[in-house]
């Protein structure tokens, strides 16, 4: 997946044009540390070094005492497997030697071994301490580093200023990694917050918010309280709402536009991000629910009331009960899945399209310009059609998240 070209994937760098930003490293020691665990010449010696630590645990207590385990084959042998293993599949590309032992079916010795818990610790803290980074002495020759810098040029990667480090481009490895969307959910949030409390700075003096952006956001907020927050939870409780219902649709719409920018990225296409912006609405959803009727009250309002006999009506909420319950959770499972596939939707015909302009640019005769074309009037089409989607989805979003809390917050 083109994920430089669409952004569908969070990752721990920011993508831009070649040519803006060349990597001009010449050492070894000036790429990350993770970037250097990549490398097949460390993973050799890494591996060389924990097959080492290995043979010299005591033996594992077999499952079945009955059973012999199977020896641990010649360190050569083993070696030459793990390294044939990560050419076999892409998806085995990178993987270090302990997790191939892990994943890789054929090596029932090692998994035979791993069942007996202490074993598996001590095998835990061998692989750790057999291969530590700062002891790796390598050399890169020029070609190699000269090969990885083309890898990086357009690529700026993200400081990790917590100490976290990624495991490649794409997955989160050890302690609290900064992603690309992270950085732009914080932008986000900063412009909010810096537009709305200089307005409100303003009218708390009595002063009158004047301009075209203060006359396009109070549009904004104006019918979401008129046409979305009153409308759904009542004028009575909608107005105690009303903040957070502003502040979820304009983070969203946030999140959203800014898969418009070049370069940029939805933060909205990651589950991740719509699945925390669910849960805000479900701890909304609770919280506000409890605090109207109490907790019990609460519970009691989940599920409908059935105006049955008292023998009919107990096994009836035995199942129904559950069934109410879990559907609380669904429904707000759903409300982030519902975003998180109109967003990608999107990006992923995008891709189809512009697919078929660096299809046509391969073409040496034949209808080359006239499928370059309509991909380049379709993409633009499209993206006006995501722009539209960017507001359609934030405003839908907000809607059904004050449907919900309107419902936790009356009697049904």
């Amino acid at each position: 997946m083109a994920d430089s070209v669409l952004h569908i994937k969070d990752a721990y760098y920011f993508d831009v044009p070649k040519f803006m930003w060349r990597s001009d490293r010449t050492a070894r020691e000036q790429f990350p540390d993770w970037w250097v665990r990549l490398d097949a010449d460390y993973q050799n010696w890494e591996a060389g070094r924990q097959y080492d630590a290995l043979v010299k645990l005591p033996e594992a207590k077999p499952a079945d005492s009955r059973r012999e385990l199977a020896p641990i084959p010649p360190k050569a042998e083993l070696l030459a497997h793990y390294e044939a293993w990560k050419h076999e599949d892409h998806q085995h590309a990178g993987v270090p030697f302990d997790r191939f032992l892990t994943l890789d079916k054929s090596q029932k010795w090692f998994q035979q071994r791993v069942a007996d818990p202490a074993w598996a610790a001590q095998w835990r803290s061998a692989a750790i301490a057999a291969a530590p980074q700062k002891e790796y002495q390598g050399k890169w020759e020029p070609a190699k580093i000269a090969e990885y810098n083309k890898q990086l040029h357009g690529k700026i990667l993200i400081p990790q200023v917590f100490g976290g480090q990624p495991k490649n481009l794409y997955e989160p490895g050890s302690g609290f990694v900064v992603s690309k969307y992270m950085i732009l959910e914080l932008v986000v949030a900063l412009v909010l917050t810096m537009i709305f409390v200089r307005f409100g700075a303003k009218m708390r003096n009595g002063s009158r918010v004047r301009g075209r952006l203060a006359n396009l956001f109070e549009t904004f907020l104006v019918f979401m309280r008129d046409q979305v927050a009153r409308p759904a939870i009542g004028g009575h409780d909608a107005d105690r709402f009303l903040p957070l219902l502003w502040t979820i649709f304009f983070f969203v719409l946030g999140c959203n536009l800014f898969g418009m920018v070049p370069w940029a990225g939805a933060p909205t296409s990651s589950f991740s991000v719509t699945l925390g912006m669910a849960a805000v609405t479900l701890g909304t959803v609770v919280v506000g629910g409890m605090a109207k009727m109490g907790p019990w009250g609460f519970c009691k309002n989940i599920v409908p009331h059935l105006g049955l006999p008292l023998y009919m009506a107990i096994p009836v909420l035995i199942i129904l009960v559950p069934i109410e319950v879990i559907g609380l959770f669904i429904k707000h499972g759903v409300l982030a899945i519902r975003l998180l596939a109109n967003m990608v939707a999107g990006h992923l015909v995008l891709l189809g399209i512009m697919g078929m302009g660096i299809a046509a640019a391969t073409m040496s005769f034949g209808p080359w310009f006239g499928v370059a074309s309509i991909s380049v009037i379709a993409s633009a089409l499209f993206s006006l059609l995501e722009l539209f989607v960017a507001f359609l989805q934030a405003y839908i979003f907000t809607f059904l998240s004050a449907l919900f809390i309107g419902a936790a917050v009356h009697h049904h």
